[in-house]
């Protein structure tokens, strides 16, 4: 009996040695596509429009609004600066156009008055880290989709009548049973606002999972019209325009640096998955700042 012990260890032994010398060790694709190389740190901002433009396809009940300039609000935008700032951006992109001399413009006169900004998350988000971090220049990253392009084409009359058979039904006013949702989770996020402190309320949209199911949103609704009309109208405008934003953030970026990317939350859904699938880019999580 114990002779069959001994063996029986012997084996064991002997078995765990040859699996040690023969596992095979996994590389990740990282070891391939950054190679231990430094790449450029990217943390995305989601942000409701403090203006309340009134663009977007969801709207903002009156009572739902906040005033970002009241004094409440202004010592919680400065805890939301505080929290932020914690990233050291060296490059600031915002929403606003690729030549954005007219928001430096602004800087300047933000410079001799900060007490005039304006309720935008420009003046209120970015001008002061600008101004803690020393950065000279504020970069603009939006664009327009492909099909604003193509409109203005010389072949315009051309393509119009294939626009106008993709997005004559895409106007954000499907109703069906998962747009009625989203409808109702909108709402109940808006109600949230004036309950919350303007930090709880960003890491509750810039939560990954709030990226995710927004980005959902998009997958439903019009994107059912027709055999592909509507998966064509998203490609060609929403993911194009995102795209694009994507590709003005890659063209200012280098490895050495930290990014902070400022636009409505509705873009995020997009850029966080191109900006995680990137083997240039290091994604950031809102909430993994330290407090």
């Amino acid at each position: 009996m114990k002779k069959n012990i001994v063996s029986l260890i012997f084996i064991l032994i002997q078995f765990n040695h040859y699996a040690q010398e023969n596992s095979t060790t996994i590389l990740g694709a990282d070891h391939f596509l950054k190679e231990g190389k430094p790449v450029a740190q990217v943390l995305l901002a989601g942000s409701f429009h403090f203006a309340y433009y009134g663009l977007d396809a969801h709207k903002t009940k009156d009572e739902n609004k906040v005033n970002v300039l009241s004094a409440e609000r202004q010592k919680e935008m400065k805890e939301l600066v505080e929290y932020i700032a914690q990233f050291k951006p060296t490059k600031i992109v915002v929403e606003g156009e690729r030549n954005s001399g007219y928001i430096l413009r602004r800087y300047e006169r933000y410079l001799k008055n900060p007490e005039k900004n304006k309720a935008n998350e420009i003046d209120q988000i970015a001008f002061p880290l600008m101004k803690q971090f020393g950065l000279d220049t504020l970069y603009g990253a939006d664009s327009g989709g492909l099909t604003d392009e193509l409109n203005k084409h010389k072949d315009s009359l051309t393509l119009r009548p294939i626009f106008e058979r993709i997005f004559k039904d895409y106007d954000f006013r499907s109703d069906d049973e998962f747009s009625k949702r989203y409808s109702k989770y909108y709402d109940y996020l808006d109600e949230l606002l004036p309950k919350m402190s303007l930090l709880e309320y960003f890491k509750l949209m810039n939560q990954f999972e709030s990226y995710d199911k927004g980005y959902g949103a998009y997958l439903v609704g019009d994107f059912k019209n027709g055999s592909y009309e509507g998966s064509d109208a998203l490609a060609l405008y929403w993911y194009s325009r995102n795209l694009r934003i994507f590709r003005n953030i890659q063209e200012i970026s280098t490895p050495e640096d930290r990014v902070l990317v400022i636009f409505g939350a509705g873009h995020m859904t997009i850029l966080k998955n191109l900006f995680e699938c990137s083997p240039e880019f290091d994604l950031a999580r809102f909430n993994g700042l330290k407090e």
